[in-house]
Order: C-alpha cells, then structure tokens, then sequence
C-alpha cells in the first residue's frame, strides 16, 4: 500500500459482513484495510491503535451501538470520518447516526463502486446518503411539528394537571399562582393545540403521550 492509501476501519457484529467487506477492500489501490471489530466498544479501542481514515459503522451493535460508538470516535479521533454502513432504514436511526458525526449513511445492499465513492468522498470530507436515507430526511423535514412543541414550561406543567383533571382553582393552588394566570395558560394551551376544549386538550396529549 502506498503512503497516500486510505486507511479503513470495519465496525459490524457480522463475522461474514466483515469477511464480504475486507475481501471487497482488497481490490482497490488506495484503500488499505487496518482493523476489524465487532462492537462499538471494541472499535473506540482499536481506533487509538490503528488511527483509521474512514470507518465502516454498523448501527446495531451489542456492547455500544454504532450510534455511541460513531460519536465517541469523532469526539476522540476528529480526523476519522464514519459511514454508516447498515440494513436499518428508520428515519430516527438516519438522524441519530448524523446528529452522532456520521458523514455518510449507506445500506448494506449499496453497489461496490458506490461504497468505494463514498469511502473516498469521506475522506476528502464530503457527505454521502443512500437514496433511501435522503427521502427520509426529506420527509422528516417536511413533517409537521408535534402537539406540544411549542408550549412553554409552565404551559407544560398545567397541561399535566389538565390532564389529571383537575380545575383552574386546583390547578392554581397546586402551582401558587392565581386563577387567572392559570385561565390564561389553558387558553394559550389550547390555541397551540387547535382544540377548543379542555377534554380536547388532555386527549390529545394522552394520544400523543405528551405526557407520561
């Protein structure tokens, strides 16, 4: 391997994923294949041992998952990019793994020269996303915010009451504020719900589990 190679790390709980994906390596010039692990935890160690370019990250790991694991190695080793390389689609999980540093987020199914451009692209710093993970980006972008995202804390705290069903006195007594403060809040409450009752208010909390 040449001095300018890209040194690549395979994280994945799968003995012959590990086997598909250090066989496919080889093929290719520039890649260099330094070190396997089968868990989050075990790839943090052998991050500091073999200082890896990119790291190919499975999601669904036991001991640490790929989404602790891909933070922990990009808050200790900032110059590792990390793919991650799963069979898991779930838009929290695609958010999770992004949010944790990722660079790129393929599925296992993903052509060979497309890993490789994805390997190299990270590398030079550039993102990469499957198809599948950008549409569910997208659709998470344009979702509607959920019930109750705007509210403030105290909004919060009488709409707990609310939902115990107790009255603006019980509630007031209950905070030590007065009546009218409360009155106040239910309103504000229920104008951000879109609901026009009390009983609408705590339903769609309850529906929603807004609160536990």
């Amino acid at each position: 391997m040449s001095a300018s190679s890209i040194r690549i790390m395979i994280v994945d709980d799968h003995p012959m994923v590990r086997l598909g994906l250090s066989t496919f390596l080889k093929v290719y010039d520039d890649l260099e294949l330094v070190g396997e692990a089968d868990d989050g935890a075990a790839a943090l160690q052998l991050c500091k041992e073999v200082l890896p370019d990119v790291v190919l990250m499975d999601m669904v790991m036991p001991i640490m998952d790929g989404v602790t694991a891909t933070r922990a190695i990009r808050q200790q080793f900032p110059s590792a990019q990390v793919i991650a390389l799963t069979s898991f689609k779930q838009e929290g999980l695609v958010e999770k793994a992004l949010q944790a540093g990722a660079i790129g987020y393929l599925l296992k199914d993903v052509s060979a020269d497309k890993l490789v451009s994805a390997i190299r692209s990270a590398h030079m710093g550039r993102a990469t996303l499957s198809p599948e993970a950008t549409q569910i980006l997208v659709e998470a972008a344009n979702k509607p915010p959920p019930p109750g995202h705007d509210l403030t804390k105290r909004e919060w705290a009488v709409l707990a009451l609310l939902v115990e069903g107790l009255n603006n006195t019980q509630i007031a007594h209950r905070l030590g504020v007065s009546s009218s403060t409360v009155k106040t809040h239910v309103s504000a409450i229920l104008s951000k719900f879109g609901v026009e009752s009390r009983t609408e208010a705590a339903a769609l909390a309850l529906r929603h589990h807004l609160i536990s």
